[in-house]
């Protein structure tokens, strides 16, 4: 396989969701990045410089909302170097330690969330998340007796992963439809989610799904928690810059549309919370107030905001 063909491999299973959630795919580009340089073939420096921002573009591209994904290629990417074979260490150091802080990021995050948690809690949480989950598992580990109410998360069936992962870590746990949020939520003592961005205001995009459960859990005055690792913060929404929705394809939704003439389908796959709705925002920086993911954009990640993006 050449090495751009290992890339748009990868793009692809970004694309189709055979890899999902914003961590997996961050760290999934990153390492296809890595592989890449480590294995292309190139003339010069500006030649090896130029196939590995092509090849960054290819992944940048596969899901248009995932800021997880920019950032991720972003701290790849920012390097400087003389000679063709420190640019591709480069690469590779800057792959491998996003990877790293990934995975130590999402471990403190559970640190930090699970105190949120007290024993006997029931906690709802929807979709995939693996922040999400290190808070749960967290609270689990640490011998708090403690209940989840996961929802099934259409169109995709992310909630049949986390319910298979909870199951292995004998977390007792209960699958809803995601319709059924408002009839348990007077049950549920803290909603935990993920987050796929969250803007300069501390606004959260996420699954489909997400803005109606943090609707529910203000009515019912339930808590609300967004669990995320600090590159999941867009830095260019300081400058004003709108979350593209991802739209995907009608067939997720309903598979033999085309027997129908006047039906249209659509299939936005995230939806917006608002801040004024999120409780507390647990990064591994801290758990914080929406309000604060100003600081944490020009502070933990300190892009140059004059920068345009890959």
């Amino acid at each position: 396989m050449k090495p751009i063909d290992q890339v748009r491999e990868t793009a692809e299973r970004i694309s189709s969701m055979e890899i999902r959630g914003a961590g997996r795919i961050a760290t999934a580009a990153a390492a296809s990045l890595k592989e890449y340089a480590l294995s292309v073939q190139a003339e010069s420096l500006d030649d090896l410089n130029q196939k590995a921002a092509q090849a960054a573009d290819l992944l940048l591209k596969t899901r248009p909302t995932a800021v997880s994904l920019s950032n991720a290629i972003r701290m790849v990417m920012k390097y400087e170097a003389e000679e063709i074979d420190d640019a591709r260490q480069a690469i590779a150091s800057n792959a491998d330690r996003f990877i790293e802080n990934s995975r130590r990021a999402v471990e403190k995050i559970g640190q930090i969330g699970s105190r949120r948690i007290r024993d006997g809690d029931t906690i709802l949480t929807h979709c995939n998340s693996n922040a999400a989950i290190s808070v749960i598992s967290a609270a689990h580990r640490s011998g708090k007796k403690i209940q989840v109410i996961a929802t099934e998360s259409r169109p995709r069936f992310q909630g049949i992963t986390t319910i298979g992962m909870l199951d292995q870590m004998g977390i007792e746990t209960e699958l809803i439809v995601d319709s059924a949020v408002r009839t348990v939520m007077n049950d549920v003592d803290l909603v935990v989610v993920g987050a796929d961005v969250i803007t300069a205001n501390g606004t959260l995009v996420n699954k489909i799904g997400t803005a109606q459960i943090a609707l529910c859990a203000r009515e019912a005055r339930t808590s609300f928690m967004v669990a995320a690792e600090t590159y999941k913060f867009s830095p260019m929404t300081i400058l004003g810059e709108l979350v593209t929705i991802e739209e995907r394809d009608a067939t997720e939704v309903l598979a033999d549309i085309s027997r129908y003439r006047h039906v249209r389908v659509r299939n936005p796959a995230f939806d917006v919370t608002p801040h004024q709705y999120i409780d507390l925002i647990c990064t591994e920086a801290g758990a914080i107030p929406p309000e604060m993911s100003y600081l944490i954009i020009r502070e933990r990640l300190g892009w140059d905001m004059e920068e345009e993006s890959i």
